[in-house]
């Protein structure tokens, strides 16, 4: 899996999780270089039961946000290698 090919499915890692008061996670992906990214919503209580979020994803390119803000780009491609390193894709975290 690329990080950049033409018509393929691009792999994402997992650059964030936060929580809010209606009991959701949200989980961001991002692609090494922080250019670009998918959020998705899960329910806490689907999650915990489920154990499916992984240290990474893959995503087809028109399901991806451009990331616009610099320091935000960085932060997201540091935290992509940084999990790429760490962990293989399937990791549960």
């Amino acid at each position: 899996m690329s990080d950049d090919p033409e018509g393929e499915r691009l792999r994402l890692w997992l650059v964030e999780r936060s929580y809010d008061d209606r009991n959701l996670i949200t989980l961001v992906y991002a692609t090494t270089d922080g250019e670009r990214y998918h959020q998705r919503e899960r329910s806490a209580n689907l999650v915990m039961g489920s154990g499916d979020v992984t240290a990474a994803m893959d995503a087809d390119p028109d399901e991806l946000a451009a990331v616009e803000d610099e320091e935000r780009r960085e932060r997201y491609a540091s935290e992509a290698e940084r999990m790429a390193a760490d962990h293989d894709p399937d990791d549960v975290i």
